[in-house]
């Protein structure tokens, strides 16, 4: 059977968006509409002819709805297949009628377990039994039926239905794979949510991911390469992956990475904060007084790397700060903000040359990012570890030096190890008045990272700050500070010849704290 002629469909569904048009389409064609509860009388409501699946299988619904549609006078109907005489026998004697079409959704159970505060109680009324049931089914019997389980898909269907007067079986295949795709994602989620029980923080001996496609991609990281980006639908922070487009051309793969790791700086502070990335490494990243201030000494950072880069900020862009980034001869990719204001909209999309291009996010927030599990595939295989977000305590950091850091130099020191962090390793940050002077980044040796850090720093090394994501394996970076003007460093310690690292401290009078812990960043 190729284009399949709809005369019953089965409808239930939670998300009724399109819903009335779908259905009164459906009723100009002829079709028969069976439904049950809420959507049954949305539909009546609507003016619409319904048959109620509880009439029909002569068995009513019961327990709040738990059970409604799981009856052979159903399933028959969605199983039988039309080639089969013994199946269409069956029909016969039990007095069932075949269904062409189901439409289903699910209860809500994501959203529901992605709220504060939801009780075991209510995320299990939200495990949905029946349509898993039914979409399952006509899944399975796609040669005879079609099955839709999202609004999205409902114009195909009434294409094919105006134009052949049937629905063809390359369409009716896809849509099964979809529904497949739909029921074993729903499944993760259920089995996820309990996963976060007693074994929560455990790794589980099964690892099982599921995805929703947000968008397809003009290309990857280079042009000859294919790529999507995908949403994870259990996911409740604000991110670039969910974010509000307001202005500009479509991202791309390399703006996707550069836009989250700028996001990821700024939600590290409660100051004003703004950061610039270029290749998937900060060249710019401040804090001020204002959203302006920070937005001029993260752009002061490294101008040069600051062309073409993407910035974000952790406050509503204003259009104090959107003069800014207009300024002749500043060229911007993308902004990343919790909002904008609309004069800032104004200025960003009429002012600066880039104006047609340059891609405006609104994420709606810049909260700090909560402990999460972190993903990184390998050829054959993948790695999974707990991200490295959290603020590290205080209470374990020792001053190891004999001259101890000034209050000031150690709020120097908390913003630079805050940012060494987001950097490649083996990364180095030279910082001075909260603001990012230079970074070395993923060098094979520290020294020489050090000496990238110092060069973009230049004269503004003088009395900063520097921080070493890992320990320092020679006091050789050390000698080399010191020559800059460093004044403070920070760092996890932790090597064999600490001694000597802290030796060349004291004879620089240099502070140095030992942090106690690493942040590789590879």
């Amino acid at each position: 059977m190729s284009n399949l002629k709809i005369q019953r469909a089965i409808i239930s569904v939670s998300d009724k968006a399109g819903l009335p048009e779908f259905a009164r389409a459906l009723a100009s064609a002829g079709v028969e509409i069976f439904s049950t509860g809420g959507t049954r009388r949305q539909l009546e409501g609507e003016g619409l002819p319904v048959r109620d699946i509880a009439e029909y299988t002569g068995f009513p619904e019961m327990m709040d709805g738990r059970l409604k549609t799981l009856h052979p006078k159903v399933f028959g109907g969605i199983l039988c297949r039309r080639d089969q005489a013994d199946d269409l026998r069956s029909l016969g004697e039990h007095g069932i009628f075949p269904f062409e079409l189901v439409v289903v959704n699910l209860y809500p159970f994501e959203a529901t377990v992605a709220q504060q505060g939801v009780t075991d109680a209510e995320a299990i009324e939200q495990i949905d039994i029946g349509g898993p049931s039914l979409i399952r089914a006509a899944a399975k019997n796609h040669a005879f039926v079609t099955v839709l389980t999202q609004p999205s898909q409902y114009g195909a269907v009434l294409d094919q239905l105006t134009t052949d007067g049937g629905v063809s079986l390359e369409l009716r295949r896809r849509l099964a794979g979809e529904a497949f795709e739909r029921t074993a994602a729903y499944d993760r989620a259920i089995a996820d949510y309990f996963a976060r029980g007693e074994n929560a923080q455990e790794f589980p001996s099964v690892l099982t991911m599921s995805f929703l496609r947000q968008a397809e991609l003009r290309y990857g990281e280079n042009p000859h390469q294919r790529a999507a980006v995908y949403r994870d639908p259990l996911a409740t922070q604000s991110s670039v992956v969910t974010a509000r487009q307001v202005h500009g051309k479509e991202l791309s793969y390399n703006n996707l990475l550069d836009l989250d790791s700028a996001l990821a700086i700024v939600r590290m502070f409660d100051e004003p904060a703004a950061s610039v990335i270029k290749h998937n490494n900060p060249c710019g990243a401040a804090v001020g007084a204002t959203l302006v201030e920070a937005a001029k000494k993260a752009l002061d950072g490294d101008p040069l790397s600051a062309f073409g880069g993407i910035v974000a900020f952790n406050r509503s862009v204003d259009q104090a700060t959107a003069d800014l980034l207009a300024t002749p001869g500043l060229f911007i990719e993308a902004i990343v903000s919790p909002e904008f204001t609309r004069e800032a909209v104004e200025v960003l999309s009429t002012r600066p040359k880039w104006k047609q291009n340059v891609r405006l996010l609104e994420v709606g927030g810049a909260e700090s990012l909560k402990s999460h599990r972190q993903i990184r595939p390998l050829e054959g295989g993948m790695l999974v570890q707990d991200a490295d977000v959290l603020a590290d305590p205080e209470s374990e950091w020792k001053t190891v030096t004999e001259t101890r850091p000034s209050p000031e130099q150690l709020a120097e020191l908390r913003f630079a190890w805050a940012l060494v962090r987001h950097v490649k390793s083996n990364a180095i940050a030279v910082t001075n008045g909260r603001s990012l002077c230079g970074a070395g980044a993923g060098q094979m040796s520290r020294v020489d990272s050090v000496e990238i850090a110092l060069s973009k720093s230049g004269p503004r090394a003088r009395g900063a700050a520097l921080a070493s994501d890992a320990f320092f394996p020679f006091p050789d970076s050390i000698e080399k500070a010191a020559q800059s003007g460093i004044s403070a460093i920070i760092q996890p310690g932790g090597s064999k010849k600490d001694d000597e690292v802290i030796a060349a401290c004291n004879r620089f009078g240099i502070s140095m704290i030992f942090t106690g812990r690493r942040h590789f960043k590879h």
